[in-house]
């Protein structure tokens, strides 16, 4: 909170939450989870607007959405089980980890503009800032980390 007295400006110490916020569902693959996925999403961005008070324009809430769509659709078609979605924000960026079943990596495919699908991960290449994939013991852990100005 920031107190103003006589124009001056009063920092109070209250102007910022001091953790990330953090936010992780889980979906079962069934039937309409992407689209739930992208609303949990969508409630996160918001979160992040009014309790860290970030100016997260509109270009960079679809871009969260976007990320968020493509790597929960990739979990959602390549892994034998559940998945979960992982969100971490602050006023200066968004990270979307999905982790899911499958131990295969991920494959980035060069441009093709005859290809027809498989260009997720090259969509969450060109909005992202950090794109990495790991394998974890219950399978892998896709993280992309979106940038935007304060």
């Amino acid at each position: 909170m920031i107190e103003y007295l006589d124009g001056a400006v009063i920092p109070t110490g209250f102007d910022v939450p001091v953790e990330p916020l953090r936010r992780a569902a889980h979906y079962t693959g069934e039937p309409g989870c992407i689209a739930e996925a992208r609303a949990f999403a969508a409630h996160f961005v918001d979160q992040l607007r009014t309790e860290w008070c970030a100016t997260i324009g509109d270009r960079a809430s679809g871009e969260v959405l976007l990320v968020v769509s493509e790597l929960v659709t990739n979990a959602d078609r390549h892994s034998n089980g559940p998945y979960i979605l992982e969100l971490e924000g602050t006023e200066s960026s968004v990270t979307v980890c999905v982790y899911d079943s499958s131990d295969a990596l991920p494959l980035r495919f060069p441009k093709d503009p005859e290809r027809i699908g498989r260009h997720g991960l090259e969509i969450v290449h060109a909005v992202a800032a950090a794109v990495t994939a790991e394998r974890v013991p219950v399978g892998k852990r896709v993280r992309a980390l979106l940038t935007f100005e304060p």
